[in-house]
């Protein structure tokens, strides 16, 4: 399992309009390509979100890295040129328990 992590930290008055892009559009469209088995978007404040991509594979994470992703961030930056800063991690699953 690969989990590919994205935070943002989002200005205050841009909140609302980046809860409804992500959730009405740009979470979906990422799902929309396969790459991806599951999708968490969370919020730990008002301006701190992140959104966890569950790939079932490396090469599944690698296609959407290699296919989509350049798409992807570029039309985030469009809607959020300013007001955000991001950061991404990669991560390897070890081992789950329950479901």
């Amino acid at each position: 399992m690969v989990f590919y992590e994205v935070s943002v930290t989002i200005r205050a008055d841009l909140a609302e309009t980046f809860m409804a892009y992500m959730r009405k559009k740009h979470i979906p469209e990422i799902y929309a390509t396969q790459c991806f088995q599951q999708i968490h978007f969370d919020h730990a404040t008002e301006n701190t979100y992140r959104t966890c991509y569950q790939a079932a594979s490396q090469e599944d994470y690698n296609r959407y890295i290699e296919q989509y992703a350049h798409q992807m961030r570029a039309d985030f930056m469009q809607h959020f040129p300013d007001g955000c800063e991001v950061s991404r991690k990669v991560w390897m699953g070890i081992q789950t328990w329950g479901n």
